[in-house]
């Protein structure tokens, strides 16, 4: 089983859809189920609701979980396992107070090291531990460190190495009896037979951690890795989850489609010729291989989205539903796909229709010659050549001065695709359109 594991403590970032996208994938090729975890153990940082948004978000990608699960319908399980590992001394129950975390944390920091858990409740004696219980010391629940490194084959990685002092004695459940991050998804990757685990690197330093708690609990099932380079942007720079950029919700609010999204993020990292750049889900599935991903830092550029984003739009075969517009625009707006890289750009240039024209660039004059012109009408010519006769002929206009203003009464804007084919598009409700627009 693959899995994907969100916290709902905040918005879906390009990083987790990344994630998601191809956890989905390989789930696919590996013809295993694909898991969605909620990893809610944080009380204090989820937010309500998060939890939908995400498998909302999840759907419109087309990633559909075989399952869907809690991570806090298991506290029960983490629990029960932690005590096993305090009664069989694998771990030891620590009483020191958050002062006493912040204090030696500060020495560390003045004497410039990477801090440490000093181990000072590890040395207590038993009668030491039974007395500070008996006086209902809270406690949280530490596991003891690897005698010997960790180490593990990372998909993208290669081989890598974790010293015992790397992974250091670590809470594994809390005062409140909540299991830690760490504790909790060890034991659920075990409770679900997790197989392979692909996630941001932001997690390397907890991997070894996770298989030290699952060796010590004695699972032996082998669990292949991959961890993903972070996303950088165009300055270099790590992509924060302040940028709009990053955000799944800002990207589709702008009219990118989410099939060009995926595109993107199955595309990063990887070193693809350009003549397969733009696939679709089905066809990732068919072509992605994870060890393609270069071990280096991938970067975020919008203009190479924007590109792939122009190349799915020529794919849709009916753009009105998507934009929510009158049905009767379709025409018009497989005209104007060419010239705008979102769905946002085409709904824009579409609706200027349907106000007064901006600027005449000096032809209002002539404009309002050929509005009352073609309202004379009594049926417009279905032929554009016929159409541009009968103009010429009812206002002597030609030339710059007959093109320029009927464009604008068209569509408001100077520049943009032939008038000819305009017309062929706009001509059915173009009296409509002047009378009530322009």
């Amino acid at each position: 089983m693959v899995r994907f594991a969100p916290s709902p403590t905040g918005d879906l970032h390009l990083g987790n859809l990344r994630v998601a996208l191809i956890n989905w994938v390989v789930a696919q090729q590996k013809g295993v189920p694909f898991l969605v975890r909620i990893e809610d153990t944080d009380r204090e940082r989820n937010i309500p609701g998060k939890d939908r948004e995400i498998l909302e978000l999840l759907e419109r990608f087309q990633i559909k979980p075989d399952r869907v699960v809690y991570q806090s319908e298991n506290f029960h399980f983490h629990q029960q396992l932690a005590e096993k590992l305090l009664k069989e001394g694998k771990a030891y129950p620590c009483f020191c107070t958050p002062e006493e975390i912040r204090e030696e944390r500060e020495r560390a920091r003045i004497e410039g090291r990477p801090y440490r858990y000093s181990g000072k409740c590890r040395h207590l004696t038993g009668r030491e531990v039974k007395s500070r219980l008996e006086r209902g010391e809270k406690f949280t629940i530490r596991l003891k460190k690897p005698e010997k490194p960790i180490k593990f084959k990372d998909l993208i990685k290669g081989e890598l190495e974790f010293s015992p002092f790397e992974v250091d004695d670590f809470i594994i459940l809390r005062a409140d009896g909540t299991p830690t991050y760490n504790f909790a998804c060890a034991v659920d990757d075990m409770l679900y037979n997790i197989s392979t685990v692909i996630r941001g690197e932001d997690h390397l330093s907890n991997t070894p951690k996770q298989i030290h708690i699952r060796n010590q609990l004695g699972y032996r099932e082998p669990i292949q890795y991959a961890h993903l380079p972070i996303i950088l942007n165009r300055e270099g720079k790590k992509l924060s989850k302040r940028e709009a950029h990053f955000s799944v919700k800002w990207l589709l609010e702008e009219g990118y489609l989410p099939e060009a999204i995926a595109n993107y993020l199955l595309l990063l990292g990887r070193s693809v010729p350009k003549e397969e750049e733009v696939f679709t889900l089905k066809e990732a599935v068919e072509r992605f291989q994870l060890e393609e991903i270069s071990k280096a830092p991938a970067r975020f550029d919008i203009e190479k989205l924007k590109f792939l984003n122009r190349q799915h739009l020529r794919r849709i075969e009916k753009l009105t539903p998507l934009l929510g517009v009158d049905p009767k625009l379709e025409g018009l707006a497989q005209l104007y796909r060419d010239e705008v890289s979102t769905l946002k750009e085409l709904k824009e240039k579409l609706l200027k229709i349907y106000r007064p024209v901006e600027e005449w660039h000096g032809f209002e004059e002539e404009g309002e010659q050929l509005k009352r012109a073609i309202l004379e009408m009594p049926e417009l010519p279905e032929d554009y050549n016929l159409f541009k006769r009968e103009l010429i002929e009812k206002t002597g206009l030609k030339g710059k001065r007959l093109f320029m203003p009927l464009r604008l009464l068209l569509v408001g804007e100077p520049h943009g695709p032939e008038i000819r084919d305009l017309y062929q598009v706009i001509g059915p409700f173009l009296k409509e359109l002047l009378r009530n627009y322009r």
